[in-house]
């Protein structure tokens, strides 16, 4: 699964999710993608989830470009334990996703197959997501 090889801090906090993405809402290497409609948190066994879906329906034919990579920490407590003792260990790693975020790309199979492993791919994500194609943007 996805996560940095290191990181200059071992634990995030929360932080916010709000607002439209400076960069990454536009179509840039693929002819189709998947494109966030909602904001939130991307883990990277929802990320390797949808690359899976995606390979196995294309046969590992044509490109396929994650846009998205997960590197903030998510820390969590032992269950049953009392307060205090500080904040727990890192858990697993997210991707922060905020509204219109391209998240997956695919280039190089024809239109009817990328929309449908596309559509395999979307199901395994935790937002709700739109195709889009090369032809809608301009």
């Amino acid at each position: 699964m996805l996560q940095p090889t290191r990181t200059k801090w071992r634990k995030h906090q929360r932080g916010k999710r709000r607002g439209a993405p400076v960069s990454g809402s536009k179509l840039s290497y693929g002819e189709f993608g998947l494109k966030s409609l909602d904001a939130g948190w991307l883990t990277a066994r929802s990320i390797e989830a949808a690359r899976r879906a995606i390979v196995h329906y294309v046969s590992r034919s044509g490109q396929i470009y994650i846009r998205v990579f997960p590197d903030k920490s998510v820390s969590a407590r032992p269950a049953e334990t009392r307060m205090g003792g500080g904040k727990g260990a890192v858990d697993h790693w997210v991707a922060v996703v905020k509204r219109g975020r391209m998240l997956i790309e695919i280039s190089g199979v024809p239109e009817d197959v990328a929309r449908a492993a596309l559509q395999r791919a979307a199901h395994k994500l935790p937002m709700s997501t739109q195709i889009i194609s090369r032809d809608m943007e301009l």
